[in-house]
């Protein structure tokens, strides 16, 4: 995560936006003197002249040479895309070709592609869920984040993995099946271990919170039915 701030760059709806250029070759080592201790994972060139954009643990910022500065915010452009966000979503997106599928609970063979990630007790993933089900023609492939502001979720999340069944304790969960009762949960060092790998996969793809969807390679943020349906059209 990007912990040292050096300016705050806010870039209004009129900004005007320069041709992209050519990124010299001296910015990644200007960038490695400036802040040795920031692990950059690529630099690019933007459509800001002297503006570069920067990815550090999936996260992305912004870094000046000329001043030295390193920024932090969103770029908007004028006509109020949000630059920033586009550009985290791709990233995203590229990393899909990398998930470990044969750890997720995988739901459906459907024509259709829904990776997934997701909580059992967050309320906007029980409601994506509940509309995902009503789907046919889709696969779906779920990796869980469990929030730590849900103190069960993670007990959950045990449950499905324990289950001879995974698909159907999933359902169990996400429909509040389980909440506020008594449940088994199996003492498997593996399940402690597939719990760790989806977190891990989260944390790689650069997603911090549920639910999180790539549905036919569009990345959608929330349980955003219209756009879910939109991209399952798209196929």
């Amino acid at each position: 995560m990007l912990k040292r701030l050096i300016a705050l760059l806010v870039v209004s709806l009129s900004l005007m936006f320069l041709p992209s250029l050519a990124m010299p070759q001296n910015v990644e080592e200007s960038f490695k003197k400036l802040f040795p201790n920031i692990p950059v994972e690529s630099i690019h060139p933007t459509e800001i002249k002297g503006i570069y954009e920067i990815i550090v643990q999936n996260q992305i910022g912004y870094f000046a040479p000329e001043p030295g500065y390193l920024i932090l915010g969103e770029i908007i452009d004028k006509d109020g895309t949000n630059i920033t966000t586009k550009r985290r979503n791709e990233n995203i997106v590229s990393k899909v070709r990398d998930l470990p599928l044969d750890k997720a609970v995988k739901i459906g063979n459907g024509n259709s592609t829904i990776y997934e990630f997701t909580d059992p007790d967050c309320p906007y993933c029980r409601r994506a869920s509940s509309f995902l089900s009503e789907k046919t023609d889709v696969t779906r492939y779920i990796f869980f984040l469990p929030l730590p502001m849900h103190k069960d979720a993670e007990n959950k999340v045990k449950y499905i993995f324990c289950s001879n069944d995974t698909a159907k304790a999933y359902e169990e969960a996400m429909h509040g099946k389980l909440d506020n009762k008594k449940y088994e949960i199996c003492k498997k060092p593996e399940v402690d271990v597939l719990l760790k790998t989806h977190k891990d996969v989260s944390r790689k793809m650069g997603i911090n919170s549920t639910p999180f969807f790539i549905v036919n390679g569009k990345p959608i943020s929330g349980a955003n039915a219209p756009e879910i349906d939109k991209a399952l059209q798209q196929k």
